[in-house]
């Protein structure tokens, strides 16, 4: 029986991380986008600002802008995030819980930047990676039909929607598109849009606090 822990949930921060207001609790979970470009200076100043935070774990998972994680070995960036767990195609468990990251999107979402992957048989095999006792998924990419939705038109992947509806995992925390913060449900999973920025430097929005 799970213990009842706080999860605070963010992406999209886009270097602005410092002007956040972030709630207390057991977990701090990034779903990608930590900077816009990706340099090191950023990256360990960012690795500084998970350090001083007081929740006893912190996630991260990368994003399109994150192009430094995606030309470094997963063992490479597991060094310069020292105060996180970094997930890339990976599962974690903690304190009981069962958490999966992967920073992947078709791309046409990602055009020519980090992590862009072409839809079809290899974005589907990245997919079929998530175990399916996954608790917590933590993608930088939406799935389709949830939180979604630029110029009226749901964008987001449907491979990953399929693959969400087989192992139902309790929430789903995404962002990359900052027009859909927010929270949405299909009565078996919780989706969490949890983009922080509006546009890259406008960071309007609060931090998701999930009670597991």
């Amino acid at each position: 029986m799970f213990m009842t822990l706080k999860i605070i949930a963010v992406s999209d921060t886009h270097n602005h991380y410092e002007n956040l207001v972030i709630p207390n609790g057991d977990i701090f979970i990034h779903a990608g986008d930590i900077t816009i470009s990706s340099q090191m200076d950023k990256i360990a100043k960012f690795n500084d600002f998970l350090g001083n935070l007081p929740h006893k774990y912190k996630i991260v998972v990368a994003g399109n802008h994150d192009r430094l994680f995606e030309k470094l070995s997963k063992n490479k960036v597991q060094s310069l995030l020292t105060n996180a767990i970094y997930l890339e195609d990976q599962a974690a468990k903690i304190e009981g819980i069962n958490f999966y990251g992967s920073p992947w999107l078709p791309w046409f979402l990602a055009l020519d930047m980090a992590f862009a992957i072409n839809f079809g048989t290899d974005l589907r095999n990245k997919w079929n990676q998530i175990p399916v006792d996954t608790d917590i998924l933590i993608t930088h990419c939406p799935p389709y039909g949830h939180l979604d939705i630029v110029d009226g038109i749901n964008i987001g992947c449907a491979d990953l929607l399929n693959v969400v509806e087989k192992i139902n995992p309790k929430y789903h925390i995404f962002g990359h598109l900052h027009e859909n913060y927010g929270i949405s449900s299909n009565g078996k999973t919780k989706f969490i849009n949890a983009s922080i920025c509006e546009g890259i430097d406008n960071p309007i929005r609060f931090p998701v606090e999930i009670i597991f």
